[in-house]
């Protein structure tokens, strides 16, 4: 079996619907499903015997403790955490307890679980730690993409969070042997993501008739990949990757804010045509937010060269599958946009405009 956190969020979610569609190894998820965490993205699984759900903290150290000794996984696979930058600006304690705090308890746990184990199992057992390309801050167009050797400087309180938990996930590795593998991917986008991040929030907006909200003049730039390219990843690092090493997942595909803000509207008015005109007339630029890191890039050829990984998405095929996506599931995006969502929106984007 294998232990997964966050499990019931975007990445999380794939992932396991992946892994199971690949393996039949089963599956334990601990998620507190937090606002961005849907028990409906695995209403699939819910009743296969290879899966098991519990709601619960990682900041829950008996709970962990329990859950290790009970399931006795063979691995840990970490996606649990706060993510949104814009929720970090208004509301960074969250983040610091669930994305430091968390991380910590379950590495703590993680140690104690693994130094119970015979020494056959000590040695397969592996603990992925699931990242950010924000820990590196941000690139200016001149700029080479980020390696895995460059140096952290996150720039919103999310990154921060999420570059501490990875100074304590080495730190477990290099100082109590834990084997601890680290990726840190770049901005992921396909089925199931929570409607706050730019790609879902513009389709559904966009199919509401209402505004297109765009950061600043649009031009900050981010490299996409595909949720299932990185979910195939995190299988190959699991499989092969080595203990103490840190693997950048990118999608090779870099691209400002607003070419994907058109790119979606020019699907919809394939796909679903509106009366009232092309969706472009919905954009709409809005005062930059705090901090707005300009250009992330990744250079992903460690985990090519080591591991043989490479995106098999374009970004013209991820797109077109997940504009298709939330056009088929309206269901999903409705059970989702509670009313706690809907004033989020407002607050963050409401009499905002530039």
């Amino acid at each position: 079996m294998i232990f997964v956190t966050g499990g019931a969020g975007f990445i999380g979610g794939n992932f396991i619907l992946d892994w199971l569609a690949e393996s039949d190894e089963p599956v334990l998820n601990l998620d507190a499903l937090t606002y961005a965490g849907n028990p409906e993205t695995l209403s699939t699984v819910a009743d296969d015997p290879r899966y098991v759900f519990v709601q619960g903290d990682i900041c829950e150290r008996e709970l962990l403790d329990g859950l290790l000794a009970k399931y006795r996984p063979r691995a840990i696979v970490h996606f649990a955490a706060e993510s949104h930058v814009d929720r970090s600006i208004h509301g960074p304690g969250d983040f610091v307890r669930t994305n430091v705090e968390g991380s910590f308890a379950l590495l703590e746990a993680a140690r104690v679980y693994w130094n119970t184990l015979g020494e056959a199992e000590r040695a397969s057992f592996r603990f992925h730690h699931v990242s950010t390309d924000e820990v590196y801050g941000s690139l200016q167009a001149e700029d080479a993409p980020f390696a895995e050797t460059n140096p952290y400087l996150p720039n919103s309180p999310y990154a921060a969070s999420k570059a501490a938990s990875d100074h304590l996930a080495r730190a477990w590795f290099h100082t109590y042997g834990l084997p601890v593998l680290t990726t840190n991917c770049s901005n992921n986008y396909g089925p199931y993501q929570f409607p706050e991040k730019l790609i879902p929030l513009t389709i559904v907006n966009a199919l509401a008739g209402e505004a297109l909200p765009v950061y600043g003049d649009g031009l900050n730039v981010r490299d996409w990949l595909y949720v299932g390219d990185h979910c195939r990843a995190i299988r190959a690092v699991l499989a092969h990757g080595r203990p103490g090493e840190t693997y950048n997942i990118g999608g090779g595909c870099e691209k400002p804010n607003i070419d994907i803000v058109r790119a979606i509207c020019g699907l919809l008015d394939r796909l679903c045509p509106d009366a009232g005109g092309r969706y472009e007339r919905l954009i709409t630029f809005i005062a930059d937010r705090p901090g707005h890191d300009r250009r992330y890039a990744m250079d992903a050829r460690k985990i090519e060269r080591e591991l043989g990984w490479r995106p098999a998405e374009s970004f013209e095929s991820g797109l077109r599958k997940t504009v298709q996506w939330y056009l088929a599931n309206p269901k999903w995006v409705a059970n989702v946009q509670s009313g706690a969502y809907r004033a989020w929106i407002d607050r963050q984007y409401g009499g905002a405009a530039a």
